[in-house]
């Protein structure tokens, strides 16, 4: 499976629209290193062409090409209304263009 939803990310994602973005975010060191981390977001992405739309169960997910198939697992975490959706697994360095 290109990424797992879990049923508490699957429910809250339904009542936020019902759409996510998993996407990577460069991250930059004190000391000029840098990572690409994979993030997830409740909402579409600003160029969805530039992702690939998984309909996962009633959630639209849009996830960058890079990362299918990487063992991503969606979720979310907190309390009340201080919940937040989180992506966890590996995530590759995108490559240098």
């Amino acid at each position: 499976m290109a990424i797992e939803v879990s049923d508490r990310a699957r429910e809250w994602l339904k009542n936020k629209g019902g759409v996510a973005t998993v996407r990577l975010s460069p991250r930059h060191g004190c000391c000029g290193g840098g990572a690409d981390i994979a993030v997830a977001e409740a909402r579409a992405p600003e160029a969805p062409e530039r992702y690939t739309r998984l309909d996962l169960d009633g959630v639209a997910v849009h996830i960058d090409p890079t990362l299918v198939d990487q063992g991503l697992r969606l979720d979310v975490e907190g309390f009340l209304g201080l919940r937040h959706l989180f992506v966890e697994g590996a995530s590759p360095t995108r490559p240098k263009e």
